[in-house]
């Protein structure tokens, strides 16, 4: 099978190609031709890569973030119906090696199906190339997916969810002062609950500020809730 088109939808050249086969061999066809290998093993590993540098990525990008949300969010990110939105980016249905039943009836359409091939090629990747080569393809895909992940919301949204669950709550913003020149300003703002300061953060400017000092508060929310 040449997969020199597949190669370059994927944007990597595999050193090992047959590599790629494997990945790209369903269960279906493995039996069919009395194949001893199919793709389940590589799917297990890509899995586990897929995890670690979503995880990777959410952990640095999302500083003030709370451990909670972050799980919520990469639970998101790779689930099966992202895989198969991100596997047609690629049309890798088309590319699949499937037994005939499995291919009459909708195989290469099937989520199940193609969202573990996606996850079987990050491990043929990580594998032929290691995590130099495989984190830049995973995070073609993510970047994209977490920004549309309307449930991620930013911190402001989350304190302020977070302290309404006891009726009477209010929250306050206020500018504490300004550091550095005119032309490179950092902000400084404070968070107060009921009038009580919860959070700081800075910012280069009065938004971020704000939400750095609603994250501030939120990690300081959840160590107490601990």
């Amino acid at each position: 099978m040449n997969f020199t088109e597949f190669e370059e939808k994927l944007g990597y050249s595999f050193k090992d190609k047959s590599l790629l086969e494997l990945a790209l061999t369903h269960s279906s066809f493995a039996n069919e031709n009395k194949l001893k290998k199919n793709n389940e093993r590589f799917e297990f590993l890509g899995d586990s890569v897929l995890g670690f540098v979503t995880a990777e990525y959410l952990f640095t990008e999302f500083k003030n973030r709370p451990e909670g949300e972050m799980t919520k969010l990469r639970a998101a990110v790779v689930c099966e119906k992202s895989l198969f939105k991100f596997a047609e980016q690629i049309n890798l249905g088309k590319y699949i090696l499937l037994g005939r039943g499995e291919d009459s009836t909708g195989g290469r359409n099937r989520p199940s199906v193609v969202s573990d091939a996606f996850e079987a090629i990050i491990a043929a990747i990580y594998i032929d190339g290691g995590m130099e080569a495989v984190k830049p393809y995973i995070l073609r895909f993510i970047k994209d997916a977490v920004k549309r992940e309307t449930s991620f919301k930013d911190n402001k949204s989350l304190l302020q969810e977070e302290i309404q669950k006891v009726k009477g709550n209010s929250l306050a913003y206020e500018e504490v002062g300004e550091e550095g020149p005119d032309h490179d300003k950092t902000f400084v703002f404070r968070v107060k609950l009921n009038g009580e300061i919860i959070g700081e953060g800075k910012g280069k400017s009065k938004k971020e500020a704000e939400q750095n000092a609603a994250g501030n508060a939120l990690n300081k929310l959840h160590d107490e809730a601990l």
